[in-house]
């Protein structure tokens, strides 16, 4: 039995954007709860040479946006990477949400052999299959950051675990 392309992608980065969302939204409660400032947890990090919680969000939702795009052959939306506060992270996360349901199963499966190209032009050019990006690549990338948010905030005492990191599956 074989896995399709699409069934390997969108379906796995819609359920860890919406587990990422719902993580951000105890972050905020509990920020509210404790009477922390809510843009202490959105600039905390694991350590000082690491992205901010903010900027663990903004790569993921990009990786999410860009690998699917870029599989589907179709151009990758651009979004500032502005988002300071929960409620910007949660419209990011949305956006990014919306464009992956604008993707088909048609757009995807059978891209395995497409040649996808990083960085072109660059001395860090890489150049990938379709599927060799996606398992190799992208979801690695995908999931180190959305991990990284969930444990900056886990880090920082908001009360998460396994399943508020997997999400509804």
């Amino acid at each position: 039995m074989t896995i399709s392309l699409y069934a390997a992608s969108i379906p796995v980065f819609k359920q860890m954007l919406n587990a990422l969302s719902d993580v951000l939204n105890k972050a905020e409660a509990h920020a509210l709860a404790k009477n922390i400032d809510p843009s202490v947890f959105v600039q905390a990090r694991l350590a000082p040479d690491m992205f901010p919680l903010n900027r663990q969000v903004q790569i993921a939702v990009d990786f999410a946006k860009g690998v699917s795009s870029r599989l589907a052959e179709i151009e990758v939306p651009s979004y500032p990477d502005t988002e300071t506060t929960f409620a910007e992270l949660q419209a990011l996360i949305s956006k990014v949400l919306a464009h992956l349901d604008s993707i088909t199963p048609a757009q995807i499966d059978g891209k395995e052999g497409i040649e996808i190209v990083t960085r072109p032009g660059t001395p860090k050019e890489k150049r990938f299959s379709g599927q060799a990006y996606l398992l190799t690549y992208g979801l690695p990338q995908f999931f180190f950051h959305v991990t990284t948010a969930y444990a900056i905030l886990r880090h920082n005492g908001v009360e998460i675990g396994k399943r508020d990191y997997m999400g509804a599956f």
